[in-house]
């Protein structure tokens, strides 16, 4: 028999998990008697501080099917998803937040549109919940990487979709720290579809993002996947340099022509505040790069596990 895996990093989750636990257990138990698959639900408990760890153990003893990977502490949500992936064992895994802003009820056609033949299909936001200056910051961000990026991704989708075993696998392969999974997954290849959704608002609690990491988010995105920011270094000063040795050859032949030019202050101040900016915004650029280079070379693991909770079948 096929098996399916679904992975959900959970980060202090409480007030959502009794219904999270109904409503999939109600689509695991629907794909296994439709679709014949055995399926396997694997959450990664990322460092919660309330009830959640008690919560996913009590879940535990009462499916067979659910295994709880608990880290050490808060690793973030790329390493919880890594710690998922290499734990699963499905045909197929399924990756999506633990929040339901991802329906569960859309597993299945993910599943149909893996047998169709397809080795990733992406679930892409038709529509999402969020307004206001935050809706327009995630627009920003998915236009901008469409511009940005050196490789054609998909934009508007975030973790959420299902990846055949074999793109799994070699995505398991690239071990970077600074991780994007929706352009890791895009670098992988093989036949992409997509399976269209609205985003839904949060079931419960508040948003465990926090502005910060969401920044921090965009920023692995961008410098993982595009050097066009040191390219755009280079074509400032291109510019900046080729400006100031024309004004420099106007200054000169005003000289020769015995033209009269207004020495002051502000020239020379516009001059050292313009070049000055540009160069600390440079050495900022260069500076996001190295530090991903640091991290890199440091080779620390990605996560740490405390235990993993599974109930066996002597219990």
């Amino acid at each position: 028999m096929r098996s399916i895996s679904i992975v959900m990093p959970i980060y202090n989750e409480e007030a959502l998990l009794e219904e999270l636990f109904s409503r999939v257990t109600r689509v695991l138990n629907s794909v296994e008697k439709e679709l014949l698959f055995s399926c396997e639900w694997v959450l990664i408990n990322d460092g919660s501080r309330d009830r959640t760890l008690e919560m996913l153990s009590n879940f535990a003893t009462k499916d067979g099917r659910l295994a709880v990977i608990d880290l050490s502490r808060n690793f973030g949500h790329q390493s919880a998803i890594q710690a998922g992936l290499e734990y699963a064992s499905g045909d197929a895994v399924i990756i999506m937040d633990g929040d339901l802003q991802d329906p569960p009820e859309l597993i299945p056609e993910l599943v149909r549109s893996w047998m169709a033949g397809n080795k990733v299909v992406v679930a892409k936001r038709r529509s999402r919940a969020e307004r206001g200056v935050k809706g327009m910051l995630f627009a920003l961000f998915h236009s901008m990487m469409a511009r940005v990026s050196d490789m054609k991704m998909e934009t508007g989708s975030g973790v959420f979709g299902l990846m055949d075993r074999r793109a799994v696998n070699d995505l398991l392969r690239l071990h970077e720290r600074n991780r994007f999974l929706p352009g890791l997954r895009s670098w992988v290849g093989y036949g992409q579809a997509n399976v269209l959704y609205d985003r839904e608002e949060r079931a419960a609690g508040a948003p465990k993002q926090t502005f910060t990491r969401l920044v921090r988010y965009a920023f692995d995105a961008i410098f993982s996947f595009s050097l066009k920011p040191l390219r755009a270094i280079w074509t400032l000063g291109f510019f900046v340099s080729t400006f100031s040795f024309l004004y420099a050859l106007f200054l000169v032949l005003m000289r020769i022509l015995h033209v009269n030019v207004v020495a002051g202050f502000t020239t020379p101040t516009v001059a050292i505040l313009l070049l000055g900016g540009i160069q600390l915004i440079s050495i900022g650029i260069l500076g996001e790069y190295l530090g991903r280079i640091y991290d890199e070379v440091k080779q620390r693991p990605h996560y740490i596990i405390n235990e993993i909770i599974r109930r066996t079948n002597a219990d």
